[in-house]
């Protein structure tokens, strides 16, 4: 089923006044036995922050770790901070982009000093007061090693690290899933911080919708394999909304209207596009859980 937003299958985020992009990802394709990512087309605008969304084994880390370089696609492009990454992303670029996975790649025998130390070595960019203040404002222990931090300070601490190295581009892959709602909004804090200078950018994969309506210009849902949309965030928020009504009164709704559907014992729900629905019909907000869970998971759409 070939489920869109809009009649193109993949929408790019417009670019801002010829400004440089954060990232460029043209075709990309990577074919395994029993999946493909298939030929994603996105655009983060430099200074913006784009949500990257979708259900487990829909393609997220395997796209991140394309556009890292750490598995080689079999065709498209990824520009990162205007260069192209083709041969590899070179190791004076590699100092401005800062990289958060969902677990801490920090050996856990270390404590802060040590991981000081070592970081100095690897970024000719490291800024030891920057990691040390961001180290005392998350109340992170310097004498501790890191196999006795809890896993919200695991993922403090790896933060600090990326963002103490001139960071312009955040790739964050589930940096804040399975934290508790307030070192959620802490990190989310520092986020804003971050982007507050418009030269840096963020590329967030996360499970948690609310965390991405929050801080998110941009929205990206992958779906097996494929893109569904890459919109920005408050059009597209502005544009869908939920319909409920009898089965009978939805018969009078335009199926170009219609992009999701389901059957309930009061009638149907529907997410429709809010102009293209009649005067006198009710429709009320759609979230983003709300947008992609109708775009998946939908009943036939009517005749």
């Amino acid at each position: 089923m070939n489920i869109t937003v809009n009649s193109a299958n993949t929408i790019a985020a417009a670019n801002t006044g010829g400004a440089e992009n954060a990232l460029e990802i043209k075709g990309l394709t990577k074919r395994y036995p029993s999946f493909c990512l298939d030929r994603i087309d996105l655009t983060l605008p430099m200074g913006c922050v784009m949500g990257f969304i979708g259900e487990n084994g829909a393609g997220k880390s395997t796209t991140i770790l394309s556009i890292l370089g750490a598995i080689r696609q079999d065709s498209g492009s990824v520009h990162i901070l205007g260069q192209d990454t083709a041969q590899g992303i070179p190791l004076p670029l590699k100092e401005h982009i800062g990289v958060v996975f969902d677990e801490c790649c920090l050996p856990e025998t270390l404590n802060l000093k040590d991981i000081n130390g070592i970081m100095q070595t690897a970024y000719r960019t490291w800024n030891s007061k920057t990691f040390f203040r961001h180290v005392h404002r998350f109340f992170l222990d310097e004498t501790k090693r890191i196999k006795d931090y809890s896993r919200g300070m695991k993922m403090k601490l790896s933060i600090a690290c990326a963002l103490s190295h001139d960071s312009r581009l955040l790739i964050l892959d589930e940096a804040t899933s399975g934290l508790d709602p307030v070192t959620r909004d802490e990190l989310l804090d520092l986020f804003y911080e971050f982007i507050q200078d418009d030269r840096h950018s963020i590329f967030m994969s996360s499970h948690i919708t609310s965390d991405l309506e929050k801080i998110c210009d941009y929205v990206a849902y992958i779906h097996k394999g494929k893109l569904l949309l890459c919109q920005e965030k408050d059009a597209l928020l502005q544009r869908m909304g939920i319909l409920k009504c009898s089965e009978d009164l939805f018969r009078e709704i335009d199926p170009a209207a219609v992009h999701g559907r389901r059957t309930t014992a009061f009638g149907i729900e529907a997410l429709v596009e809010r102009q293209k629905v009649p005067a006198g019909f009710t429709v009320e907000h759609a979230s983003l859980d709300d947008i992609l869970i109708y775009l998946v998971k939908t009943d036939k759409p009517h005749a």
